[in-house]
């Protein structure tokens, strides 16, 4: 099972009322060299070391903790990448995001069906966000507002997990208790500070065994 997995005591898991999912890594699969490469035949040489698996480095940081608008992100590419235009940004930048197998989806709805509350939280950008995931919400024709009881976002909150104030946000924001609330996380940084934050916290992985479905299995059949 997931790393840390242990941690959940049965009569930890029988006091949960609230998920949190993180979106890239449990719920969307992540292909970050495809980013990399499509950025760098944009003309982004650095794109290799600026965009991080977990964290960004600048314009990518700015973009994703808010203090850098879509246009501002868009001109600091193009400093690099000549004549390049939004949307060809925004296709490159995108590859960083493979797929939302549908089963995920009919799997937060299932777990709402089952009386869970149900949250994001996630370190994203709008650029993503009001594109790409916006779209792959949809394959079952709802939205993905249809999915969570809330969302929050780094770029809408102004900070980025593992920072503890966004974990603080979620529980304040939806008056959520820390001991009945499970954070789904696919970093070993951000599920420790889930737990400073009084949350409880698993780390998903990518092997079948330990992934957003198989964890979620024992929320099913509870």
């Amino acid at each position: 099972m997931a790393q840390n997995d242990t941690n959940i005591t049965p009569e930890a898991q029988n006091a949960i009322r609230n998920i949190v999912f993180d979106l890239g890594g449990v719920v969307i699969n992540l292909h970050r060299e495809g980013a990399v490469e499509a950025l760098q035949a944009l003309g982004l040489k650095d794109a290799d070391t600026m965009l991080g698996l977990y964290r960004q480095e600048e314009p990518f940081l700015g973009i994703e903790t808010g203090r850098l608008h879509t246009g501002e992100f868009f001109e600091l590419i193009r400093m690099s990448c000549p004549g390049a235009t939004d949307v060809q940004i925004t296709e490159a930048f995108n590859r960083f995001l493979v797929d939302i197998p549908v089963e995920r989806l009919q799997r937060l709805r299932e777990l709402r069906a089952k009386g869970y509350r149900i949250y994001a939280l996630s370190n994203t950008n709008p650029v993503m966000f009001n594109s790409w995931i916006a779209e792959h919400f949809r394959q079952e024709g709802l939205s993905i507002n249809d999915y969570f009881d809330g969302i929050v976002a780094s770029f809408q909150e102004l900070c980025c997990k593992p920072d503890l104030r966004i974990f603080q946000t979620v529980l304040r924001r939806y008056a959520l208790q820390g001991e009945e609330t499970l954070m789904l996380d696919d970093s070993a940084a951000n599920c420790h500070a889930a737990r400073e934050a009084g949350m409880l916290a698993m780390q998903i992985g990518k092997e079948s065994d330990c992934d957003m479905l198989a964890v979620t299995d024992r929320f099913i059949r509870k």
